[in-house]
């Protein structure tokens, strides 16, 4: 009796965990499914946001609160506006005031700001004679307002800027990259980060500024293909976290590697190569996003379908496309979002899976992508 309860707690414990609602709207009535296309909150709100952290804002009359996966209200609605919950803490307005709340509802104590922001990754922004500092989720200050701007904490480090010129810093406020660039791009991952110094573009990668031979503009490492695009005579191409040119600056457009394919344009048609650079799939789509990990790609004809990596058309193209809510999932792909995707048809909005198939034959006035339930 004993191992076949700690079997069906650990069950239990598993499916909790693995709980995914996405929010959608039937009627005019916000509620909230499963993965199954089953009211797990059945519609019943006038306003209402997607889950973060295990809860979700909901409006009652004219005031918000929060309620859980089950659809009870943990927080009394009483606030005139709210953000999500982040790092444990949602920002709150009540009276004309702005403060932090737990999820008990317990205001955090916080040094003084002009301005209050969210919290990202362990830490808040604050605001003090137009300098920007940080704060951590205890309330105090973490890194002083030295700052004109801090831009968003991605992968643990965010941009920065003193004067006219930018670095970069993580997020217990040390600096990793000196604030000495013209340009830099907000996202550092293993590859590196552009940046722009004296008037050249490159890549900074481990303390090293590689410049990349006659660029004019460079877009940010996506995953951990070791290449970004860069323009050079308004051509892209690709170059690694050395600055050489990967692939030569032929293609009019491109977009990031992902499944090891990535989208390039000639022209006004769009297709996939290799990471030699080499045509994989021809050019002949309007426009194409990346691949996403189930390895199905969005396309446009004269509306959007899927292929998959060998360009065989998965899902019709008879859609529109969205794309996910970078906040919550951390990613701006369109498509596929795990392994379903949100699109939208003249019936309304619905969710799809690698196979085609419609998540409960149904559709929706409007549809969120499913959000894990912590």
């Amino acid at each position: 009796m004993k191992a076949f309860f700690t079997f069906s707690l650990t069950l239990c414990l598993t499916f909790s965990f693995a709980q995914e609602l996405a929010l959608v709207r039937e009627d005019g009535l916000f509620g909230y499914i499963n993965k199954s296309g089953e009211y797990v909150i059945k519609p019943q709100f006038t306003k209402a946001k997607s889950f973060s952290e295990g809860y979700a804002a909901a409006q009652k009359g004219k005031l918000w609160g929060f309620i859980d996966p089950s659809g009870n209200w943990t927080i009394a609605p009483e606030y005139n506006k709210v953000k999500y919950f982040s790092s444990g803490y949602a920002l709150v307005l009540k009276d004309d005031q702005w403060h932090y709340i737990d999820s008990s509802g317990k205001k955090l104590e916080t040094a003084a700001t002009e301005k209050y922001y969210d919290f990202q990754k362990g830490v808040a922004l604050i605001r003090q004679n137009d300098k920007i500092g940080i704060i951590g989720t205890n309330g105090k200050v973490i890194l002083e307002p030295i700052f004109d701007e801090i831009k968003k904490f991605r992968n643990g480090h965010a941009k920065v800027r003193k004067g006219e010129l930018w670095g970069m810093i993580n997020n217990q406020g040390k600096t990793v990259i000196p604030i000495e660039y013209e340009e830099i791009g907000n996202a550092l991952n293993t590859s590196g980060v552009y940046g722009k110094k004296g008037g050249s573009f490159g890549i900074i990668h481990n303390g090293s500024f590689n410049t990349i031979e006659g660029a004019d503009k460079v877009w940010n490492f996506h995953g951990n293909s070791g290449l970004t695009y860069a323009r050079k005579n308004k051509k892209t191409g690709f170059v690694n976290s050395k600055g050489e040119w990967a692939i030569a600056p032929t293609f009019d457009k491109v977009r990031a590697f992902s499944n090891g394919l990535a989208p390039a344009a000639k022209g006004k048609s769009w297709g996939y190569i290799n990471t030699k650079g080499e045509i994989v799939i021809d050019f002949q789509y309007k426009d194409a996003e990346i691949f996403a990990e189930n390895g199905l790609a969005p396309v446009k004809e004269k509306y959007w379908g899927f292929i998959d990596t060998s360009g065989n058309m998965i899902i019709p193209a008879e859609y529109n496309i969205t794309a996910g809510l970078a906040f919550l999932s951390g990613k701006n792909e369109k498509g596929f979002l795990g392994d379903l995707a949100r699109l939208k048809s003249k019936k309304g909005w619905g969710f799809f899976n690698a196979k085609g198939e419609l998540l409960g034959n149904k559709w929706y006035q409007n549809a969120e992508p499913f959000v894990h339930i912590k």
